[in-house]
């Protein structure tokens, strides 16, 4: 242990502990841009300098640690001019035009440069910017990139892409596409890590409120709109909603007030792909000699993305269940459009996702099964969706509440948890059970797969009677999916089923989701989910009553012929950019 004065203030911390750390505990934090505890660490805006008696430089709090008898001042004049230096040359180098920023209000440049008072800049401006392909998902504006590095560590330990890298040398260094490549050449996953990582507006996803707008505005189109689960738990973030408002049936009643003419709940597509791929995988691990082996998860594009473009050998592996979000498009355009008259043409189906690969997986060429259209028209980050709500100036606290349309706005606890970590895993396993014995578990049986920490996931082994043992496991961030995968293909590790996303904590941490600058929220999210699952009155995806109509009425059974026809597809039918670059 180590004791040292911290603004007249004495403490006493481990003596592996950083000074900011020390400075926080003492009840004194300091500024800071670029660090992001565990991940960015490297003292690169120092805005976080302190001063210490003895020591002539002033020192970056977030990588030089304490030592007995030290004795730092947070708030020094040195220390005050020397911060609001830094600030106005970063400043110098940042396109300022805040008000056409995605990151007004929320942006902790703007932040800093509130709270230490800066309120002009003597230092002349010099702003890169840089050309970008516009259609991407991912969109990056070089004039806004502060060099915090946040988004190449992000990319690189927490999901080994290596996606971005130091561009250019001296004052003109900045930050880009690795190996001189533009976005659409890399293979990247678009997870969005990035984005959520960035403290300012220079990554952000490509914006389609536009586009959603025009379609309400068209007397000829039906909007016909889907929520995803991890939505409901951080739509009101960003709106300063109170907790006692912050509820499903409120976002419910405030999307219809934007003027869709259904909205449904993505739920119901996660039960039907519970009923599609647990009953494939009953098929394979029954006859698992003739299927590569383990079966893997599909529901998270930007897992499929990694797999195909690291572990092409693998793809096979995957289930063949399309996501839930594709399904739901594939049957609101046939099974949907049928129940109500109406040509499917004209039905635009629009997906809030908290994802940033949503909007590519949409547009794939074989996500087009159900009347030849893409089965998802458009998608939005439960960020777009908030800038919607806003923009419409609604007020949503005198919004009533309301529920979702039926007969595609049903879903179980089963099917809630698909936005957390281990939850497909967790729905999948109690349908699987059921359909194998005709008995359901305990909905809590699978416990041992829950509450994942994201940085290592979890296995476990559930026994199934007159089966046997399914070794399964779970795990998030596409970095220790690599580690899997590594272990697996070496031998090291043997399961029978796998669930992975590519978001640290599952979708409640996805790339679309808001923003809470230099914290990671998917725990609190997580758990909200699994509160709502334990509250609800069906537990199980195969008891979805809308479900098990549209299975009699409509596809048959679940892997039937035309089940696989509209809700599988083919992996290998579309290709991730090839490796540019060998080593």
């Amino acid at each position: 242990m180590v004791t040292l004065t911290i603004d007249d203030i004495t403490l006493t911390v481990p003596d592996d502990t950083t000074i900011l750390k020390a400075c926080e505990i003492a009840g004194h934090p300091v500024p800071s841009l670029c660090y992001w505890e565990e991940l960015n660490e490297i003292g690169a805006c120092r805005m976080c300098i302190v001063e210490i008696d003895g020591v002539d430089r002033l020192v970056p709090s977030c990588i030089d640690k304490v030592s007995e008898g030290m004795v730092v001042h947070t708030n020094s004049p040195r220390v005050r001019a020397a911060r609001r230096t830094n600030l106005r040359l970063i400043l110098s180098q940042h396109n300022g035009d805040c008000t056409l920023c995605v990151r007004n209000g929320n942006c902790s440049l703007q932040k800093l440069a509130r709270e230490l008072n800066v309120l002009y800049n003597p230092f002349p401006k010099d702003i890169q910017y840089n050309v970008w392909d516009m259609t991407s998902p991912l969109i990056r504006d070089n004039s806004k990139c502060i060099k915090c590095m946040r988004c190449i560590q992000v990319c690189d330990k927490i999901q080994s892409l290596n996606i971005w890298d130091i561009a250019g040398t001296g004052s003109r260094v900045t930050v880009d596409v690795s190996y001189n490549r533009n976005i659409r050449e890399a293979d990247c996953s678009f997870c969005g890590q990035c984005i959520t990582h960035c403290p300012t507006g220079a990554l952000r996803e490509r914006d389609d409120t536009e586009l959603v707008l025009e379609a309400l505005a068209d007397p000829e189109i039906i909007t016909v709109l889907q929520v995803a689960p991890a939505v409901r738990v951080a739509w009101a973030e960003e709106l300063g909603i109170d907790s006692d408002t912050f509820s499903t049936p409120k976002m419910v009643g405030v999307l219809k007030q934007l003027g869709f003419d259904y909205v449904f709940d993505t739920n119901f597509a996660a039960d039907l792909t519970i009923m599609e791929e647990a009953t494939e995988f009953i098929e394979r691990f029954t006859h698992r000699d003739e299927h590569p082996w383990p079966m893997f998860t599909s529901c998270c594009p930007g897992w499929v993305r990694f797999i195909k473009s690291n572990f092409p050998e693998m793809t096979d592996n995957l289930s063949s269940a399309k996501s839930p979000q594709q399904m739901f498009g594939a049957v609101a355009k046939s099974y949907f459009a049928k129940s109500i008259g109406v040509d499917p043409h004209k039905i635009r189906m629009i997906s809030i996702m908290p994802c940033v690969a949503k909007k590519e997986e949409c547009a794939l060429e074989p996500m087009r099964d159900a009347c030849g259209d893409p089965d998802v028209d458009i998608v939005l980050t439960t960020r777009e969706f908030t800038r919607m709500v806003r923009s419409d100036n609604i007020q949503i606290n005198e919004i009533p509440d309301s529920d979702f349309d039926h007969p595609l706005g049903t879903g179980t606890g089963a099917a809630v948890i698909f936005g957390t970590t281990g939850g497909v895993m967790d729905a999948a396993l109690r349908s699987a059970y059921y359909f194998l014995t005709g008995e359901n578990p305990n909905p809590d049986a699978f416990t041992a797969i829950r509450d994942i920490d994201a940085l290592h996931g979890r296995e476990a082994t559930f026994t199934i009677p007159g089966t046997g043992d399914v070794r399964i496991a779970v795990v998030s961030g596409l970095g220790n999916a690599r580690k899997l995968l590594n272990n697996i293909q070496s031998g090291k590790a043997h399961y029978d089923f796998v669930e992975v996303m590519a978001c640290p904590g599952g979708c409640v941490g996805g790339g679309g989701q808001p923003i809470v600058d230099g914290i990671h929220t998917n725990v609190h999210r997580g758990a909200a989910l699994w509160h709502i699952d334990r509250g609800q009155k069906i537990r199980f995806s195969h008891e979805n009553p809308d479900v098990q109509e549209l299975y009699k009425s409509y596809l048959g059974s679940p892997c039937s012929g035309l089940a696989h026809h509209l809700l599988h597809t083919d992996h290998h039918a579309w290709d991730m950019p090839k490796h540019l670059v060998t080593e």
